[in-house]
């Protein structure tokens, strides 16, 4: 049967592989026949076939560094899918875990240790939809123009939204990356590099409590599967990210890939109420602002 997906004996790269959608990614690429690195902030990852764990806090510039030293010099595939959903974190580092780490390894490792024919694929937020409005633009732009760790690091503090709560830092981080994906095209698409992301909807990971937490309770969050009326497996997310740095999707780039059972189309369209109301980044941090 011809390798349709085309990982075997790739080298990939997968961040927050200990739990949740990453594992569920590194689990079905060593199955796919890939050379899995797989990126933990556990001390230990239970996958069975991968090429190598390797333990890093992405909140921290040095422990990123050292990870990419375990790391072969020429990469393959980019899943960038670690994350925290802010509940445990302040806004700061929250939107250095979730967006600044995937911005330091794209623009100081991906661009020395891929060549064309390479793909890179993000697990972002439908929390990160109305990433192209002009008032969200304006809160994260400083960040996408900030070069390297530290001017990135200095540019986020200088932003005034350290008092605001760690699941604000989330959305902003998600629409952050949801404009990165547009913004990596012309660094790495114009190298026949493929850069793409999954947004998906409400999913029952390991942080799962903690997003439950946020909108009020379990039946709360269920308002956030639409039609489907049940969470979305980890796995269920995992496929589509998967799918996207693999042959298969060879002719796509630049996709905002939403894996919500529908729940965001029929909103927009009216068919089914907002679940946050018609809330907004910009909106909910003016309540902060005023306070």
């Amino acid at each position: 049967m011809k390798d349709y997906f085309g990982y075997k004996d790739k080298i990939c790269v997968v961040t927050g592989a200990t739990s949740g959608m990453g594992k569920a990614t590194a689990e079905m690429l060593s199955k796919l026949g890939a050379k899995v690195y797989a990126i933990g902030r556990n001390n230990k990852v239970e996958i069975e076939g991968i090429e190598k764990f390797i333990q890093a806090d992405l909140n921290i510039k040095d422990s990123i560094d050292k990870a990419f030293t375990h790391i072969p010099d020429s990469i393959d595939s980019f899943f960038g899918i670690a994350g925290v959903s802010g509940m445990k974190n302040d806004f700061n580092s929250t939107v250095t875990i979730d967006f600044i780490a995937n911005k330091y390894i794209c623009e100081n490792y991906l661009t020395k240790r891929m060549k064309e024919g390479s793909s890179i694929a993000f697990i972002t937020s439908t929390g990160g939809i109305g990433w192209e409005k002009d008032g969200n633009k304006k809160e994260y732009m400083p960040l996408i123009k900030a070069k390297a760790w530290k001017e990135s690091v200095t540019a986020l503090e200088g932003m005034e939204l350290n008092a605001l709560p760690g699941p604000l830092g989330y959305a902003f981080a998600k629409l952050a990356m949801n404009y990165y994906v547009a913004y990596l095209q012309e660094i790495f698409a114009s190298k026949h590099i493929r850069v793409n992301a999954v947004l998906p909807g409400a999913t029952d990971t390991g942080i799962k409590n903690e997003f439950s937490k946020a909108v009020g309770g379990d039946e709360n969050l269920l308002k956030f599967t639409g039609f489907a009326g049940r969470l979305a497996e980890s796995s269920e997310m995992a496929e589509p990210v998967v799918f996207l740095n693999s042959n298969m999707a060879r002719y796509v780039s630049g996709e905002l890939l939403i894996v919500d059972y529908g729940t965001s189309i029929c909103t927009q369209a009216g068919i089914q109420n907002d679940p946050m109301g018609g809330a907004t980044f910009d909106k909910i941090k003016l309540k902060f602002v005023r306070k």
